[in-house]
């Protein structure tokens, strides 16, 4: 009997990302229209985005130093001299004819993104380019064309294909994103269209080299490309397994039917006929222009966690949530040295905050509430001035209105009251009506005092002090019963 055959190499992904962000700046790449998303069609253009015969380019300044600095923040090689090219295809929604982008220069190349786990994934380069305009295909026969987006400066970061898993893709994007958010680079909000994802996909046996390479297409929210590489990763393997090819070409996914479908045969470089664009110099960058923004590089945010955790005692929740986005870190940090006390301040901005600002529909930007505030109100908290419910009430004040937390104590009657005849008439009345509550603590079961220190806080409205309240039943019912 002849032994079994070896079993064959399982399949392994290669998953490589092509991210298009677009900068924060205010203006185009080469022209000084504004760029705003939501404008009315048309109307941010002129005739340099239009691409009007005659009408030359100048580079926008912000955008170089924004792609300056993402190259900073992730680790890259800066060329000191890029240049750009123009990448020719005809579409309604490119009225040059073509793009101008970076293909033989780009500004950056290499650097990383380092993942939760530790695993580095490598950076092929990130380089300019200006966006084209949007497309609007009716449901008859009709397209309209929105050339507002035409010229929006964006760079593209090309990673390594060293990803192998759609779980894993959508970690090294949501890290990714997180890096250039926190650096200033782009506000990067995926339902506005500022960050786009093509995925390179391919299957191959451990081993042996890289299999045939599918391009999914204008991927706009980190589920679908987790979804549509899951789709796309099963659809290859299913080929395969039948001994059928897989094809190179760009796919669209669809995430009302799951799948992702054929759109067109990929391209290759030559089918772009790059060529260097005569009305654009080099950009030549200095070192004293690149030192300056590395100094000015804002911390990362798993830097921030990590300090937090090592020397405020946070926990890894905590620092997680209060690291979502660069105005919360700011609004803690802050927070926390004015008060003395970032527990707390994690706390409350982890918790209350956030119900408070739902409950005025308001986000933490737009409300009134500052880190000084804040602050003050725990520390009224702390010296035992006010209860942690009366806290909350004079916290939903706050997010709307301009008076400070002292003031709104005061206003609101809401001071606590840790003395005195007051407390002391709250209490005798929770003794006389609760009886079985008291009987039970006299007989030894300390936890009914629970049920009496809540009657006094209902009675208070949250204004008594839960020490004074505590200290008083006790006082009370260890006293001598009447006879």
């Amino acid at each position: 009997m002849s032994p079994e055959a070896p079993a064959a190499p399982a399949l392994v992904p290669a998953i490589g990302l092509e991210v298009h962000c677009q900068l924060a700046t205010r203006t185009k790449l080469f022209c000084p229209c504004e760029h705003r998303f939501g404008a009315a069609p048309n109307t941010l253009v002129c005739p340099v985005c239009l691409g009007a015969p005659g009408a030359l380019p100048v580079p926008n300044q912000e955008a170089v130093r924004l792609a300056l600095r993402a190259g900073l923040a992730l680790g890259g090689t800066l060329d000191r001299a890029s240049r750009f090219d123009r990448k020719h295809y005809f579409y309604c929604d490119l009225p040059k004819g073509y793009q101008t982008t970076q293909q033989a220069r780009p500004i950056v190349r290499g650097g990383a993104v380092t993942l939760p786990d530790g695993r580095r994934v490598r950076l092929r380069r990130i380089h300019l380019e200006e966006d084209a305009g949007k497309a609007i295909h009716d449901r008859g026969a009709h397209t309209r064309v929105d050339l507002n987006r035409a010229g929006v400066p964006l760079i593209e970061l090309v990673s390594e294909p060293e990803l192998t898993s759609p779980a894993e893709a959508r970690a090294y994007l949501e890290t990714l994103r997180e890096v250039l958010v926190f650096a200033g680079v782009s506000e990067c909000d995926m339902e506005q269209g500022s960050l786009r994802c093509d995925v390179n996909v391919s299957l191959h046996r451990a081993g042996e080299p890289l299999g045939t390479r599918v391009e999914l297409k204008n991927l706009n929210s980190f589920r679908h490309v987790e979804d549509a590489l899951v789709y796309e990763l099963a659809r290859q393997a299913e080929l395969l397994a039948r001994g059928e090819r897989v094809l190179q070409e760009t796919r669209q996914w669809d995430p009302e039917r799951g799948e992702t479908r054929a759109l067109r045969s990929k391209e290759d470089a030559e089918d772009y006929r790059y060529l260097a664009d005569p009305d654009l110099p080099a950009l030549v960058l200095t070192q004293e222009a690149i030192e300056a923004e590395r100094a000015a590089l804002p911390e990362p945010a798993a830097a921030r966690r990590a300090r937090w955790q090592a020397e405020l005692g946070l926990g890894a929740y905590d620092a997680g949530v209060l690291s979502a986005t660069p105005a919360l870190a700011g609004f803690f940090e802050e927070s926390a040295r004015l008060s003395g006390a970032p527990k707390e301040s994690a706390n409350w901005l982890a918790n209350d905050v956030p119900a408070a600002l739902r409950a005025a529909g308001l986000t933490l930007e737009a409300s009134r509430l500052s880190p000084a505030r804040l602050a003050e109100l725990i520390g009224l908290v702390r010296a035992d001035t006010l209860g942690k419910a009366a806290a909350r009430t004079v916290l939903g004040e706050l997010v709307r209105g301009d008076e400070s937390p002292a003031a709104l104590v005061a206003r609101l009657g809401l001071a606590q009251v840790g003395g005195g005849a007051e407390l002391e008439a709250w209490c005798r009345a929770a003794v006389e009506a609760n009886a079985r509550a008291v009987a039970d603590f006299r007989a030894g079961e300390a936890r009914a005092l629970g049920a009496l220190i809540g009657a006094v806080m209902k009675a208070s409205g949250g204004r008594a002090s839960p020490e004074a309240v505590r200290a008083a039943l006790t006082r009370l019912l260890s006293a001598p019963e009447p006879a």
